[in-house]
């Protein structure tokens, strides 16, 4: 990793560059007002088709190709989407193949974390605005990478953490910045649920119509093993980010949109696998704090109990000297600081629709969106520097304008060996 301060990061320029047979200065500025926005997705098992769904209730939007290195998938997905928007997008199983065509003009990414940064690099240098799902990436090395070419090719790119589009979240941050809660020294954010067990089936064939080489893409070479498929990738380092990044993502990132801050100068990590005996590698009990110079941020998750914390499954709590605020899945509660009793409270769901519409309406206006990739980067970072502390069982200080840790160890897990084809470059 390219020894480069934070600074230098966010404000380098870069050189324009052909890549995939389209530049940046060929890529058109913006789309017409009236104009129909064609978009392609890749990844369609799980939140791809979900996204599917959010973009196609858009009568500006036509869902053109969908993309996955498992064909059967198709076969509902096409017809659904058929249903919606009266006409049935292409299938391809190679998102390269997808990015050749000119007349895309975005990609969602919704593929398995260790597919985001590749995808999403790809996809801003063939000229495509880009709405990636969270976490931003596989490691904080790709989502540099990330932010570089978006910024390279100037493309929109929007990480799926819809909360930050959340219609009470300008209320939320005018609570804070207004004093009212006063100096805020900690921030406590969680999620609480139940995970099946997942067992340990032996290794086998892939399923037929699965391009398995291909699902694996930057990943290492390992036998097909349907724990390492569809959803329960999660819970392998090769391909997620664990709790942390899976669900942790959401509410670090909410937390950095009320408060501003970005990277920590230390972080530790504790638990471990206290409760499955299957093939989980990623812990399914976990406390990281990450220490700011006068706060502190701590993440908190149990797969196995479902007692809440702060009356929430899933939650943001922003304690101040004044006052706390408590944000949940949908809403938010504000405390005064002696005797706990709710002043004030609101809310507006999690931001679901308006993400969607936020990243179009910048497609149009080529504005920064709610999410924009910087803020994804910074978001994911936070959760890659907890799992790295908890991978290495260590207290360890960080350089947040260098983006280095002191240990050599942990700096060397702030990237991967990627397999020859599907690297993440030093060059974008």
């Amino acid at each position: 990793m390219s020894k480069v301060n934070r600074r230098q990061f966010l404000n380098a320029s870069a050189t324009t560059a052909a890549a995939l047979g389209v530049s940046a200065a060929t890529a058109r500025a913006a789309l017409g007002a009236n104009e129909k926005v064609r978009i392609a997705v890749a990844g369609i098992h799980g939140r791809g088709a979900a996204l599917i769904k959010s973009f196609t209730a858009r009568k500006d939007v036509e869902v053109v190709c969908i993309c996955d290195p498992d064909t059967n998938l198709f076969g509902e997905v096409v017809k659904s989407t058929a249903d919606r928007q009266g006409r049935a997008p292409r299938t391809e199983t190679d998102v390269r193949r997808v990015l050749e065509d000119k007349s895309i003009d975005a990609l969602v990414v919704a593929t398995p974390d260790h597919w985001h940064a590749l995808a999403t690099i790809w996809a801003c240098q063939a000229g495509k605005d880009v709405y990636v799902e969270k976490p931003a990436s596989h490691n904080v090395f790709e989502a540099q990478q990330m932010v570089r070419a978006a910024r390279k090719y100037e493309r929109v790119v929007q990480t799926g953490t819809q909360r930050r589009s959340a219609p009470h979240l300008p209320e939320v941050r005018e609570l804070v910045r207004s004093g009212r809660l006063g100096h805020v020294g900690m921030v406590r954010t969680w999620i609480i649920d139940h995970r099946r067990v997942i067992g340990r089936p032996a290794d086998s064939a892939a399923p037929s119509g699965v391009d398995y080489d291909l699902w694996l893409g930057p990943a290492a070479k390992r036998p097909f093993n349907e724990n390492r498929f569809h959803y329960e990738w999660h819970w392998h380092w090769d391909y997620g980010t664990g709790q942390l990044g899976n669900n942790g993502i959401h509410a670090v990132d909410l937390a950095r949109a009320v408060l501003d801050f970005d990277l920590p100068t230390r972080v530790t990590a504790g638990g471990g696998i206290h409760f499955y005996e299957d093939d989980h590698e990623t812990p399914d009990t976990q406390i990281v704090t990450w220490e700011y110079p006068r706060m502190t941020l701590v993440w908190e998750h149990r797969m196995w109990n479902d007692q809440p914390l702060e009356g929430a499954g899933w939650g943001v709590a922003i304690y101040g000297t004044k006052a706390s605020l408590v944000l949940h899945s949908g809403g938010y509660k504000l405390y005064e600081d002696e005797g706990g009793k709710v002043v004030q409270e609101g809310g507006g769901g999690v931001g679901d629709r308006q993400h969607i519409d936020n990243f179009i309406d910048c497609m149009r206006s080529r504005s920064r969106p709610n999410c924009d990739i910087e803020q994804g980067y910074l978001s994911a970072a936070l959760c890659h520097l907890g799992n790295i502390a908890h991978r290495l069982r260590r207290n360890l200080a960080f350089d947040p304008s260098a983006v280095r840790f002191a240990d050599p160890d942990a700096n060397r897990m702030l990237r991967r060996t990627y397999r020859p084809g599907f690297e993440v470059s030093d060059e974008v």
